[in-house]
């Protein structure tokens, strides 16, 4: 499994809801050249036997690139074409028991919205990342309630897991939301939207180059916001 046990930080590519399979193939392909820490397939508008067909199609730029490839919300897909890890929602399954499915070599992460009691539960049940949003106003999630910078740096130093931002990031914001304490940067459309992707996804590497920021831990209460 490539990379899987690896620490993770950097960019975090999700893919867009694209229903051309060889153009999904070709933006990723361009975004996997600039080595991303992991790829999510996520597709909200494909059925299950094309989800299956892109998602094994990325898998197979995945492990020549040697990029763990996340599956978004669908545990028995993930196992099924052999991905690196499962990415799970709110509604979209039992942490603890997707946990066990996996097993102890493939990667899972939770996403928490702003709810910190979300993020507890996550790696009690085992969770290798948690993910916190959205950070900005997003196009993908226009809806999401926003998640306060605070969490972040709180997760990372109490729960001990690598930390994911999602919501609104671009290249722009990318490095204020790095600085709060994300370990991972979750983008969509401001990399495969990008004129240049693989620009764009070197671009957003650059930024972890350097050594990660101590983050500053606020008090917070237990309660969600």
């Amino acid at each position: 499994m490539a990379n899987a046990g690896s620490a993770l930080r950097g960019l975090y590519a999700v893919t867009p809801d694209e229903r051309d399979d060889a153009r999904l193939a070709a933006l990723a392909e361009q975004v996997l050249s600039a080595r991303p820490a992991l790829l999510q397939y996520r597709n909200k508008l494909a059925g299950p036997q094309q989800r299956r067909a892109q998602a094994g199609a990325l898998l197979r730029l995945c492990r020549a690139a040697r990029v763990p490839l996340i599956i978004n919300d669908d545990l028995a897909l993930a196992l099924e074409i052999g991905a690196d890890g499962l990415h799970l929602g709110r509604g979209d399954g039992d942490p603890a028991a997707a946990r066990r499915a996996l097993g102890a070599g493939r990667i899972l992460g939770v996403t928490c919205y702003a709810d910190w009691e979300r993020a507890r539960a996550g790696a009690e049940a085992g969770a290798d990342y948690v993910a916190f949003g959205a950070m900005f106003p997003s196009s993908t999630k226009p809806g999401a309630p926003p998640a306060p910078f605070a969490l972040l740096g709180r997760a990372k130093a109490e729960l001990r897991l690598p930390v994911a931002a999602i919501g609104g990031i671009t290249l722009d914001n990318a490095a204020e939301v790095i600085a709060a304490g994300a370990d991972l940067i979750a983008v969509v459309s401001d990399v495969f939207a990008a004129p240049d992707p693989a620009m764009r996804a070197t671009a957003y590497r650059a930024l972890f180059q350097r050594p990660p920021r101590r983050a500053l831990v606020p008090q917070m209460p237990d309660a969600a916001p």
